[in-house]
């Protein structure tokens, strides 16, 4: 058994890319394409580990070191991202994963290790559980069947949408997006992350991301950066503008997702993680999505106490509430350099 460190050319990215394709395990958040992007966007160090057996790659575990002058220093698998962890076909490669992570842990001198929504979990890791949880469904390939889904107050609204001028495109550029992405994130009270790293998704994934764009004539209301891995299609980075919501182009966003991705053979609709309580967290369930608890795992270094890095906290109730009353183009310059120390 051996443990190495991917880099970017030394001939092992189609091998990392195969093991993704083939292992149950794995995740969109486990592709290669995801370390040249996090470097390049973020300026944060990849240290993607592959457990090799008799020449054969049998487990991955892609981690960032997110180094921050407000949260500290940590290693993130994955950071930026949803989802990561361990990704084996064997015990043993998970152990010797394991094992790694933990030393680099040391070494590096960071706090911990986190993993998000990893596939296995390891019992003498810490659990942060109740924060998340995660929805999802197979997408009925007839349209009325797709439609029945829907409980009956949401799907009038997107009966109602249906019947207006409003129209959607799927795009490979980001203009439209970021616009009304960037006012949703300030108006949320989130840094928002750089229109650099969403040209880097759009560019680093090909076929495999996009985004539609509900426009009402030349004016984009609602738009959602997708990802497509295995079967499914996965709404990742979404925004709106005020009006959009009485129109409800939001919603007719999502059912056009739902119904493109039919289109091009994709079978599950993965709605994506929400924080327990928010207001995303309600509208999924509005859209008959049953939550599915996920966890986070920590391996903290001693007297390292268990992180609380996210909105909910009440430390940084002051620091969203100000964020909110940032004119846009000043929280537009600003956000990428806060939000790069998130992960």
């Amino acid at each position: 058994m051996t443990v190495r460190i991917l880099e970017l050319d030394d001939g092992n990215i189609e091998r990392w890319r195969d093991f993704v394709a083939a292992c149950p395990q794995t995740t969109f958040f486990h592709r290669p394409e995801w370390k040249r992007v996090i470097e390049n966007s973020f300026n944060q160090k990849c240290h993607f580990l592959m457990a090799e057996e008799d020449g054969r790659i049998t487990g991955i575990l892609p981690l960032t070191h997110v180094r921050s002058f407000i949260f500290g220093s940590r290693l993130v698998s994955t950071a930026f991202c949803v989802g990561g962890g361990i990704a084996t076909t064997t015990q043993a490669a998970h152990d010797a994963l394991k094992r790694h992570a933990v030393d680099l842990r040391d070494k590096a001198g960071v706090d911990y290790v986190e993993y998000r929504a990893p596939a296995n979990s390891d019992e003498d890791w810490i659990k942060r559980e109740g924060l998340y949880a995660t929805f999802e469904r197979p997408i009925e390939e007839e349209e009325d069947e797709c439609l029945k889904q829907i409980p009956r107050k949401q799907r009038a609204v997107v009966r109602k949408a249906l019947k207006t001028d409003l129209i959607w495109h799927l795009e490979q550029d980001s203009d439209a997006f970021y616009g009304v992405y960037s006012m949703t994130m300030r108006n949320h009270g989130t840094p928002v992350f750089s229109k650099k790293y969403i040209d880097n998704l759009l560019s680093a994934f090909g076929d495999d991301c996009d985004v539609l764009t509900v426009y009402s004539g030349d004016k984009p209301l609602s738009s959602v950066l997708n990802f497509y891995f295995k079967d499914r299609v996965m709404p990742y980075y979404t925004g709106a503008v005020p009006e959009a919501r009485k129109l409800g182009a939001a919603d007719l966003m999502y059912w056009a997702v739902m119904r493109s991705a039919v289109e091009r053979g994709y079978k599950v609709f993965d709605f994506g993680r929400s924080k327990v309580g928010t207001g995303p967290f309600s509208f999924k369930k509005n859209w008959g999505f049953e939550p599915r608890p996920i966890n986070l795992e920590f391996s903290l270094k001693d007297g390292v106490p268990l992180p609380d890095v996210n909105p909910n906290n009440p430390k940084y109730k002051m620091m969203i509430e100000t964020w909110r009353r940032l004119p846009l183009p000043v929280a537009n310059i600003i956000g990428p350099i806060v939000s790069r120390q998130v992960g």
